[in-house]
């Protein structure tokens, strides 16, 4: 049996961590078929119990370490 997932969509500011309330940057599917959104900081406290009980974990995290770009405008 092949079960296909469809991809996850990127999570947002509207998106926010079931632990605290902090913007969500990781989503975990569950294998029981629910769903966790988790900041940063609560993904990475959890991760080694979420593999054990996650489908797929799309983690977003790698956006916090991008080095936002400045037009010439805002270097005015």
């Amino acid at each position: 049996m092949t079960t296909a997932l469809a991809p996850s969509s990127a999570l947002s500011a509207a998106d926010r961590c079931d632990r605290c309330g902090a913007q969500a940057y990781v989503r975990v599917t569950l294998t029981s078929g629910g769903e966790l959104l988790f900041c940063a900081h609560h993904g990475r406290e959890h991760s080694e119990k979420l593999r054990d009980i996650a489908i797929t974990i799309h983690d977003e995290t790698g956006r916090l370490e991008a080095t936002p770009t400045v037009s010439a405008e805002e270097e005015r």
